[in-house]
Order: structure tokens, then sequence, then C-alpha cells
């Protein structure tokens, strides 16, 4: 393994541009910090031989070079991609017949209208995108086209020669260009299928992707919106940057449009809302998705977690700059107001840095009381900057500190203790039981007044004045029940992006380490969305949904109490929000020190065998992650193989 990498980036340049040397030198470095530090390696190379032996030793370290080598450029590799692909994804002639036969026993064969608006297309390109449709492993769709005017013969010509060819092809030519929402519309006109599919003039379908769209409406019969994960091609046919999307996550929609390629959608409804707008011309599927959104319940909206699209990159395309069309941005911000007006949430929409989208929702009126909860043990030096750095930076100002001290007896921490009595927001409380993280925010919850519990480690540190407004601004949504924070190494490396569950074997945090100019998988480092968990670091949760689920698991004393929470206020239908505009430091493990110590590690063992027992399905199967993406790393790489259920025969 380690050689086969080694091919690949260090001879000659790297893919960075740097020489030779500076490639092994990275590679070292990276090295030295997948294994936690020089120190640390021989105790965590005992601790796996004690549980998985010899074997997973070697497992362990080869995945570490592996990483080591890819680093944060996974996405970048474009032959390791598209190697991957085909490994896994590509369709066979095997895979073809077994999927044929497979279409014989569908219950339903619906009938999917591809719409296809054109205007002065690339020939090449769109004879392409034709043929994509012409290939389908599925045979019941019909490609609705309508030419907005060309000037362009070629391409007229071209549809002609298809409209003849196939009788599946409709082809409609208008009198005048009226750009690509009142195309699609015209297209939509033709439509007689069941479910329209979205297709772009110069993009390809995969050959099966009609099949797992006819696949997933037999295994859903109240399907109506349904998207599958996407990849982008260059003009020379290569694969590149995929896109692995999560399951339903309307947060993380608001922030980018993730349903986009490959968007199915009931006709019926499309119909119904209107079709697409004028003056949404480059963001009309994203407004025609959150309209559609509108008008069914989120159990209607199917992921199928496989490359079905491939989107052509060129000059004039998105794709590969999304500046060469700035309307398309400023039309999707104005589809995002419109749509939380429609659902009377107030909220302001931002373009982000990075060109996608930031909802900043109106605070109430009257602000709620939330009661920030902070367990401390003789931590003085950093208890201290919390509490001075809450009091001096946090704008919001309905709140309330409650620090409940565990037996504190270093003279320093009982003296500091004594001085924030007097302060007027700050209550001491005392618990002199044994540690445990459940039991004593449990018993100062109960204590608490405020509308929201914020759970707050003492090793954490404010930064700016909104923090505490952005949590509580997104926690008064409905059906929000948690919402956490972005928490910095103090180098401001990403301590906590979000939790994703199955990491190695449990959970991990999404993006750790990254750098604050690293945007992480597809901007997701910096994007407001739902994850299946949040870190108890910095934690906001309503009191009524605390007390309801009946607090923290204190079976669950130090480790995993925070996700055991979310999963259950998860159960109850509300969701988990994480917000980069929230941002703290974390010096993380200075209270109670590093987890893989030695003594320390039975007990985050067993915490971690209660964790699987109790919520094994999910922990396999993170709706808020992929399972095209590993669970050996935090860094959203290539999972291999992937964990796809085929859902068919397996082929």
């Amino acid at each position: 393994m380690a050689q086969h990498f080694a091919r690949r980036y260090l001879p000659g340049k790297s893919i960075y541009g740097f020489g030779r040397i500076p490639a092994v030198f990275r590679f070292l470095l990276r090295l030295i910090k997948k294994t936690g530090g020089l120190k640390a390696l021989p105790g965590k190379v005992l601790q796996v031989f004690r549980n998985e032996g010899l074997t997973g030793v070697f497992r362990k370290l080869k995945y570490i070079v592996k990483q080591a080598f890819i680093g944060d450029i996974t996405m970048l590799d474009l032959q390791g991609y598209e190697a991957w692909f085909k490994a896994f994804y590509a369709v066979t002639p095997g895979k073809r017949k077994q999927m044929a036969e497979q279409v014989s026993s569908f219950p339903v064969r619906p009938l999917i209208s591809v719409l296809l608006p054109t205007y002065n297309s690339h020939p090449k390109w769109l004879q392409e995108a034709i043929e994509s449709v012409r290939n389908q492993v599925y045979p019941n769709w019909e490609l609705c086209i309508a030419d907005d005017a060309s000037t362009n013969q070629q391409t007229i010509e071209l549809l002609k020669e298809y409209s003849q060819k196939d009788a599946r092809i409709k082809v409609r030519f208008r009198q005048n260009n009226g750009h690509i929402s009142e195309a699609s519309n015209t297209a939509l006109e033709m439509a007689e299928g069941e479910f329209v599919a979205l297709l772009d003039h110069d993009d390809l379908f995969t050959e099966d992707a009609l099949f797992w769209v006819a696949n997933a409406i037999n295994k859903n019969s109240r399907a109506a919106l349904i998207y599958s994960d996407e990849d982008k091609t260059d003009t020379k046919g290569r694969l590149l940057e995929p896109y692995f999307k999560c399951d339903w996550n309307y947060h993380l929609f608001l922030s980018q449009n993730m349903v986009s390629h490959l968007g199915v959608y009931k006709t019926v409804i499309v119909r119904e809302i209107g079709g697409f707008r004028k003056g949404f011309e480059g963001s009309q599927d994203y407004d025609l998705a959150l309209r559609f959104t509108e008008q069914i319940d989120e159990q209607q909206i199917v992921h199928i977690p496989r490359v079905l699209y491939h989107w052509r990159i060129h000059k004039q395309s998105t794709a590969v700059n999304v500046l060469s069309k700035p309307y398309a941005t400023k039309a999707a911000r104005r589809a995002i107001a419109e749509h939380l007006k429609r659902r009377n949430v107030h909220a302001e929409v931002e373009i982000s840095p990075i060109n996608l989208y930031r909802v900043k929702y109106r605070l109430p009126k009257v602000l709620p009381l939330v009661s920030i909860i902070i367990p401390t043990r003789n931590n003085r030096e950093f208890l201290k900057k919390c509490i001075e750095s809450i009091l001096k930076k946090t704008g919001y100002k309905n709140f309330e500190i409650s620090v409940v001290d565990n037996n504190s007896d270093a003279p320093e921490t009982v003296n500091y203790l004594s001085e924030l009595q007097s302060k007027k927001r700050v209550d001491i409380l005392s618990d002199e039981r044994e540690f445990s993280f459940s039991a004593i925010n449990n018993r100062a919850a109960k204590n608490a007044k405020g509308e929201f519990l914020l759970f707050l480690n003492d090793d954490t540190e404010v930064i700016h004045p909104e923090w505490l407004a952005e949590m509580v601004q997104i926690a008064v949504q409905d059906r929000v029940g948690v919402v956490g924070a972005k928490l910095w190494y103090p180098g401001y490396t990403l301590q906590h992006g979000g939790i994703i569950l199955g990491i190695k074997g449990v959970a991990g945090h999404a993006h750790k380490h990254f750098d604050k100019l690293n945007q992480g998988y597809l901007g997701r480092a910096n994007l407001i969305q739902e994850f299946s968990a949040v870190t108890g670091a910095c934690m906001l949760v309503k009191k009524e949904l605390f007390t309801r689920v009946g607090g923290f698991d204190e079976t669950l004393a130090i480790a995993y109490n925070d996700i055991d929470l979310c999963l259950k206020i998860k159960e109850q239908g509300f969701k988990v929000v994480w917000t980069p505009y929230a941002e703290l430091v974390h010096h993380e493990s200075k209270s109670r020190g590093d987890d893989f110590q030695a003594e320390k590690y039975e007990r985050l063992k067993k915490e971690g065998d209660y964790l699987l027992n109790r919520w094994g399905e999910i922990l396999k199967n993170d709706p808020a992650y992929s399972p095209n993406l590993t669970l050996e790393a935090e860094n959203f790489g290539l999972a291999w193989p992937p964990r796809i259920n085929p859902d068919v025969n397996d082929f």
C-alpha cells in the first residue's frame, strides 16, 4: 500500500506543485500527526493489539500510511476517484444484465420524463447527453427536449435527427428565446411521465441512473422528491470532484442546493406549483426544489447514495466557476429568502464568502433566558478565562451562569469560586459526588431557570460577541432541539465541526484538525447544517425537551453522553443543528486529561460498548454522512469499499 501511494505522490512533482523532498517531508509530518505524536504511538499500538490482535495493528498502520499520503487532498486526486468509481459503481455487462432482470420484477415501472432545455448547445456534448439517456438500463423513459430558439444549425439538425431516430424523444422548437426557465416549462408541457428528471444539455446520466430512481420509487411508495450523489466530468471525459451527499438535511439545503443533480420530482406537484419561475434563471432548479419541499413532508424525500449524474466542467459552466454566472447566486439567495417568507420564518439570507448561503434568523422580541451550566474541578486558570470571556464578550444579554463545583480543593480554585459568588449573573452549585458529567449536569439542569440550557466545558473560551445569539436564533426555530457550536483548538485548527457517527467504531468530529482556511468537504466546515449529534462541550438544548427525554444518561458518566442525548432528542422528531457562526476556543482535555491514557481506556471502551448496544444501527448508518465516505478518519475521504446497500441483487 505504501509503495502504491509513494509511486503516485512522491516521484517528480506533487499535486501541490512542490518537489519530491517537500512531499516526503509533508508525508512524515502527516504520519506523525495521524498517530497522535511520537509519544502516543506505542500506547495506541498496544491498545489496538489488545483489542484486534496483530492483524488489527497492521490494518491500522496501513490505513494511517495511506491517509498520511492522501492528507486532505482526496477530492483533488483525479486518478484515485475515477479508479474508485470504476471499481465500485461502473456498470459492467454482468451488472447491466442483472439490473435488467430486476426491472422485470418491479411491481411499478413508472414512466420518467427527462426534461432537457437546449440553446445553441455544443453538438458533441448535446449528443453525449442524449445518448446517456438512450443508454439507460431502465427502459421506461421519455426525453422531452425544448430548444429555446437556437441559431446554431448544427444543434437544430442534431435534435431533428434524434426526434426521428427514437420515438421516446420529443423535441419542440420554441419560436422565441425565453431563457432556461421558460424552456424548461416547455419541456414540462410535453411530459407524460409520473416523475420528471432534470438534465442539463451538456451533462450526463450514468447508465444506471433511472434504474436506481425506479428502484427507489418501488421501495418508497410515497416518494415525491428523489435526489442522488453527483460528480463532475471535464472536457476529456475524466471523472472528478464527487459530491457524496447525506440524507435529507433541511438546514444544509438552505445553505447549498444539495438536491441539484440528479433531481427527480413528482410531475403533478411540479405542475401544481407552476413549474419553473422566470426571474430565477441560473438557480431555477434550486427555486423549484425549495417550493416543492413546501408541498410535501420530509418522509417523501429520498436520497440515493450513488453518483448518478456527471456535471460537465467547461469555461462557461458554474461547475468550474460559480462566478461565471453571478446572477445565479443572487437568484438562489432570493429563492431562499422567499421560501422562508412563505414559511413565515423571519430571517435574512446572505451570500457567504464561498458563494454559498447563510440564513440569519431574527431573534424573538423577548429574549429567552439561557442557563449556562459549567461543571468544574480545580481548574481555575481555564475556568477564569471561560467565565470572563462570557461576561465580557457575549452580546446576548439574557443569560445566567451556574458553575457546578465538583470537589475542588486547590486553594486558588476555591478562592476564585468565592470571588464569583459576588457576580450578579453567576451562581455556584456544589456537587460532592464522584465526578460524572451526566449526573452533575442533570442536577444543575433541574435548578436552572432558563428556557434553554447551555452545557459548556470550563476549558472553553468565547471569541466573538454573537456566539450565543447565533445559537439561540437557530434553537427557537421549528423542530430544532439541539444546537452545537464550532470549536477551535488554541492554534485555530478545528476541534469540533459536528459529530459523525461510526467514525473509528463509535463517533468522531467532522473535519477535525482542518485549518481556518479550509472550507471542508464541499464547504461543509462553514455551513449551517444538521448532524446526528454535537459535542456537549458547547451544546444548547430546550429545557423542556431535555427533561422530556430524561436528560443525560447517567450510565454514561464521562463519554458519549452528548451523543446519546442528541439521538434521544432526534428520536422525538427534533433536529440537531450545528452552526459555524458560533465560535469558541476549546482547550480540550485540560480538565480531565486524554481519553487514551491507559487508566481511562477501559472506561471509554465500556461506555462505547453501551452506546453501540443502544444505538448500533444508526451508528453504522449516520444519515448526516455518506456510506461512500470513510469511517477510518474525520477528513471525508473515500470509503474503501463503500458501505452501500445495493437494494437489489448483490452484484
